[in-house]
């Protein structure tokens, strides 16, 4: 059993860095009720996995993207095919905020992040919250050079997307 200790730290972890829970759960679940689920699976998971963090070995908030995208991996493959991302989530990513309305290239943005798959839309997730590819690649357990290669991938293939949008509505 663990001490309340123990209990009192997770719990004050947890609540510095919620919004990592929040925003993981919005880019992966799209209905209100899966997002609440995969929150609480989430939490859940990190509780269980509380006495492998190693703070020496990573920064809590790496520790806990890593379990946490982990979690909404494994929930999305299990629950729900791939769906694009509604606007209540996107809001959740932090893109929309100051913005009253979000222009036809937000919107395309915002659809493109949508159509990744799982890997890709984590990878995306953790660039748009500035994060070092360092800590992209420990995160995601891949290497700098992956991380590096497949955000250019990414930012190529968005590139062509705005473009085409851009062409057509000229």
């Amino acid at each position: 059993m663990r001490g309340r200790k123990q209990q009192q730290a997770f719990e004050n972890l947890l609540r510095q860095h919620q919004r990592i829970v929040f925003k993981v759960a919005s880019a992966y679940a799209r209905h209100p009720e899966d997002r609440n689920d995969l929150v609480q699976e989430i939490c859940v998971q990190l509780w269980r996995s509380f006495s492998s963090f190693n703070e020496k070995r990573a920064r809590f908030s790496t520790w806990m993207y890593r379990v946490a995208l982990n979690v909404a991996i494994s929930h999305k493959r299990r629950w729900r095919p791939e769906e694009s991302l509604e606007q209540a989530q996107l809001d959740a990513l932090g893109g929309a905020e100051g913005i009253a309305e979000p222009d036809e290239r937000l919107h395309a943005l915002y659809q493109f992040i949508g159509q990744l798959d799982s890997l890709n839309r984590a990878l995306i997730l953790l660039y748009l919250e500035d994060r070092s590819y360092a800590e992209i690649a420990e995160i995601l357990g891949i290497s700098e050079t992956n991380v590096a290669t497949k955000i250019s991938r990414i930012k190529q293939k968005l590139r062509h997307q705005m473009t085409s949008i851009e062409f057509a509505g000229a």
